[in-house]
């Protein structure tokens, strides 16, 4: 399976120097294949979810096996995994940034039990859910710039997992230890990894319940890397939030929960002096107490603003927490930003100058979008800015 490289049919990713993203190849900044992929996905925007049920349906009739590697209620996973592929594919100039999120999922899709003969399955669906309903710019050189793109994903991914394998389990077993509800709809989850888990602050991980088997969602690191090892998140739940509602509600010390691979690049630059700006919506606040307790622990005396973002007084359910730490630090300011008009960049921006400082940015991919153009407005540049964008892109915490 898989080795064939006829039409419709994509080869297993082999080692070569193709696998790396493309670089930007003529004057508008984009390669002939991603101008190619751009224009197919611009075709079946309007019928999206009729790309993902064709496409799951090809990957179950043609490999029934893989079936069991999914949620057993399909509408838990939806369209994710296609919304990644389709998303690393109309980003593939841009090497930098997709080199480092294909890696991460490449790590973490051992969680689920995949394996590298698996790719060219997912990539045969893939191809035949575009073929049927890309059928006005669909042709040859279409069909080979998608394998071509694909063949590059898939071998950063498998090589990634290759690695990681060598150094980590595909998964971390946790015992939740407490578990405080700040409001009714949001709890802190503190839980005890059963074996040495490494992580930076900043970062994030993925969890599965027991309630909820094969069911992953992304959460940031409340906190540094501690001596005792304890993880801490902040988890809401939302409507229709598998995950979310059985941490929030249902969770109890005792409960053993799993913890995919580490991943995020929102992290501190300990090489530099530079201040940081620190914007957190929500929940968002979780991995700006992390990247604090960072700093603080690291002994520096770098300028460090957070601005808290909530839509009402109760959504700033940790504002004590950061007000303590501002009394135990003098370099840190904390400011609480209640605005129900999702104006919170905007406000930011009045307090500046920010262009000789870090930003760092954590929330609703709303607040995400609107504050980098705040913040790039206000003078930073896109380099100093940080955030999982491609994280939020695909829709992984829910």
């Amino acid at each position: 399976m898989g080795e064939e490289t006829g039409r419709g049919r994509i080869p297993l990713p082999r080692r070569t120097s193709a696998s790396a993203p493309a670089e930007p190849g003529d004057s508008a900044g984009a390669s002939p294949d991603a101008m190619l992929i751009r224009r197919t996905m611009a075709e079946i925007a309007p019928v999206a979810d009729k790309v993902t049920s064709y496409f799951y349906a090809l990957l179950f009739v043609r490999h029934p096996e893989l079936r069991s590697l999914f949620p057993a209620a399909m509408d838990a996973q939806r369209d994710r995994l296609l919304k990644a592929l389709l998303t690393a594919a109309e980003h593939m100039d841009n090497a930098a940034v997709l080199t480092d999120y294909l890696r991460n999922l490449g790590r973490g899709h051992r969680k689920y039990g995949t394996e590298p003969g698996h790719y060219p399955a997912v990539g045969e669906a893939l191809i035949g859910a575009l073929t049927r309903y890309a059928t006005t710019t669909w042709d040859e050189e279409t069909e080979a710039a998608w394998v071509r793109t694909y063949t590059a994903i898939s071998q950063i991914m498998i090589d990634a997992a290759s690695e990681d394998e060598r150094r980590a389990p595909a998964w971390w077993e946790a015992e939740v230890v407490s578990h405080e509800l700040r409001t009714p709809d949001i709890a802190i989850v503190m839980v005890r990894p059963h074996q040495p888990y490494p992580f930076l602050a900043g970062q994030y991980t993925s969890l599965e319940t027991p309630w909820w088997p094969r069911v992953w969602r992304h959460y940031s690191f409340a906190g540094a890397p501690r001596p005792d090892g304890l993880l801490s998140f902040h988890v809401k739940a939302v409507p229709a939030g598998w995950v979310s509602n059985a941490l929030v509600h249902h969770a109890r010390p005792g409960d053993v929960l799993r913890l995919g691979p580490p991943g995020g690049s929102m992290t501190v630059d300990h090489s530099t002096d530079s201040g940081l700006l620190c914007l957190g919506g929500g929940t968002g606040i979780a991995p700006i107490k992390a990247l604090v307790e960072d700093v603080a622990e690291h002994g520096e005396r770098r300028p460090v603003e957070v601005f808290y973002g909530a839509r009402t007084d109760v959504d700033l359910y940790d504002i004590d927490t950061m007000l303590r730490l501002q009394q135990s630090h003098p370099w840190l300011s904390v400011r609480a930003v209640v605005d129900d008009r999702s104006q919170f960049p905007d406000a930011v921006r009045e307090f500046g100058p920010w262009y000789e400082y870090d930003a760092y940015l954590s929330g609703p991919p709303g607040m995400i979008r609107s504050g980098v153009d705040a913040l790039r407005g206000a003078g930073i540049p896109s380099e100093r800015i940080r955030h999982d964008s491609l994280e939020e892109l695909v829709g992984t915490a829910d």
